[in-house]
């Protein structure tokens, strides 16, 4: 409370204020509404020395309001118009991001690649039907190549398939070959898509080669004319670390990994397929 209305009600001197005016008890500031500071430090308010008190709350950017006006704009008039120019705008972006795609990926079919990667080479096919229950692939690609690997005989298998023995060949073949041998060549492709049963015994489950999910690897040549075999190299001093590394490599990539460890037969390959477990990877 200002010094002048203490002085009213303290002091009761109720005759002071009757007979004495009003705007003699006037505050010595001015309640009338500064100018809108320019920035947020009050510089360029036209104000001298330090603000008062009631300036202060005014230039104080912490108080809601005072830095910027929280009244909306008034909506256009052609609002609506405007919403429509922009979907329009956003359905033409997106028919033509959707023609690119479709035109990269007739790119990848007209290069030989295949499953829309270029490092896949190879074709599709038309689809497989088996001639036993279980058997059959929609949409089968026969590859050749993968990320400049060449594989021995052409590969039928799915896109699933093919794009798991491509992340095996990048992060698991590679590197455990390293620079021997002048590096990865190709590698030896025994089996693929083939409508039998497993381990071909009557009676049994449709094998994974039967759905166009499942290669068998037996070798992995290099390109001074050696290669790594799964059947002599597994045991061998010279071999069995690379080979080893790759087995291991192979277990995240494809859903079943087998190797001379998991039964006799497999010997002399490794089986790589893509089903899935609940459980996770099967590796032996």
């Amino acid at each position: 409370m200002h010094k002048w209305m203490q002085s009213i009600v303290v002091g009761g001197a109720l005759s002071v204020m009757l007979t004495t005016p009003l705007y003699a008890y006037a505050p010595e500031i001015s309640l009338r509404p500064l100018p809108r500071p320019q920035s947020t430090s009050g510089e360029g308010t036209g104000l001298s020395g330090p603000p008062s008190d009631i300036g202060a709350v005014i230039l104080n950017p912490s108080v809601p309001g005072v830095v910027r006006s929280l009244i909306p704009n008034p909506r256009p008039r052609n609002f609506g118009r405007l919403v429509e120019r922009a979907q329009r705008r956003a359905d033409r972006l997106e028919r033509r991001q959707s023609r690119e795609a479709e035109r990269t990926r007739a790119s990848y079919t007209q290069s030989g690649s295949v499953c829309g990667d270029p490092r896949i080479r190879g074709e599709e096919i038309a689809p497989i039907a088996g001639r036993l229950q279980g058997c059959g692939l929609s949409n089968p690609v026969r590859v050749t190549e993968i990320d400049g690997v060449t594989l021995s005989q052409a590969a039928t298998i799915n896109c699933e398939t093919a794009e798991a023995l491509r992340d095996w060949i990048i992060d698991g073949v590679r590197p455990a070959v390293g620079s021997q041998g002048g590096g990865v060549s190709s590698l030896r492709i025994v089996a693929h898509y083939a409508c039998r049963t497993r381990n071909n015994r009557a009676g049994a489950r449709i094998s994974e080669h039967g759905r166009g999910r499942a290669v068998d690897v037996a070798a992995i040549n290099l390109v001074d004319g050696s290669a790594l075999r799964v059947l002599t190299g597994w045991r061998d001093r010279s071999q069995r670390r690379a080979l080893r590394a790759m087995h291991a490599a192979a277990c995240g990539p494809f859903g079943t990994v087998l190797g001379p460890d998991s039964d006799r037969h497999h010997q002399d390959h490794f089986h790589f397929d893509t089903a899935s477990y609940r459980s996770g990877p099967y590796c032996r």
